[in-house]
């Protein structure tokens, strides 16, 4: 397959943590309206880390919501595993969120009150289930932040409670976690301390991760590249770094 084939994903196959077919996000009506998803087929396959790139404006963070559940596309199909997502009820469609898929935001959203282990395990409390120690001790010892615990966001850096953040997202094990701008907020060092990390939740926890990111460096850490262009799909790269991630975009009137 050439670099600017696009991958497109079987509903047979059980090798996808999400899967979304024919999408399509319009908002408004008449002249109004604007297209920000079009026609979109994409595969998150399981085990792999997935960036999604694209100018401002592009549909990347719309694309990321609908697939999440938080966004109802107007048109398409949207699977989390096997499961279909698209016309489930909201008490069904929150429960799986819950149970099956992680979220990293750009500002953290750790519940201020709470000490670091208490946001970290926060998930399978809501769950009503008692956290799995042995994986919270291994979530522990891949972030780095065994000294931290006991304190609380405000007393943490930034990339401390993005280092959190991410590993409460891992918490449930869920299907796929999905991170959008996850360095936005962070300086460089944070920024290469969070990258490295969500690359080591795929390569030793054996996680699905896709993240929404403008940034060509972030992007360099994902096995794999998606590039979007006016709410479509334009490209796509495999085995990314930082040059050819720049060179893409340009080709694709991207950057």
């Amino acid at each position: 397959m050439s670099q600017t084939e696009i991958a497109q994903p079987d509903p047979e196959t059980a090798g996808y943590a999400a899967r979304a077919y024919d999408l399509t996000k319009v908002y408004g009506t008449g002249d109004s309206a604007v297209t920000a998803v079009d026609d979109v087929t994409i595969g998150l396959e399981r085990g792999v880390f997935t960036a999604i790139m694209g100018p401002s404006g592009s549909g990347k963070s719309t694309l990321m919501h609908c697939i999440a559940g938080l966004d109802t596309p107007t048109t398409g199909r949207v699977f989390i595993g096997d499961v279909e997502i698209t016309g489930l009820a909201d008490k069904a469609l929150t429960r799986l969120r819950r149970d099956r898929l992680g979220f990293v935001f750009q500002a953290f959203n750790l519940v201020p009150v709470l000490t670091a282990r208490e946001n970290l395990v926060l998930p399978a409390r809501l769950a009503g289930t008692e956290p799995d120690q042995a994986w919270v001790d291994e979530l522990v010892d891949v972030l780095g932040m065994g000294d931290r615990l006991d304190h609380r966001p405000t007393e943490l850096s930034g990339g401390q409670q993005q280092r959190v953040a991410v590993g409460r997202a891992l918490m449930t094990r869920p299907d796929l976690v999905l991170a959008d701008e996850p360095t936005g907020n962070l300086d460089s060092a944070s920024s290469e301390s969070i990258m490295g990390f969500l690359s080591d939740a795929v390569s030793r926890l054996g996680q699905s991760v896709a993240m929404v990111t403008h940034d060509p460096w972030a992007a360099s850490y994902a096995s794999r590249v998606v590039f979007l262009r006016d709410g479509a799909v334009v490209g796509e790269l495999a085995d990314p770094t930082t040059e050819t991630v720049l060179d893409r975009m340009k080709q694709l009137g991207a950057g």
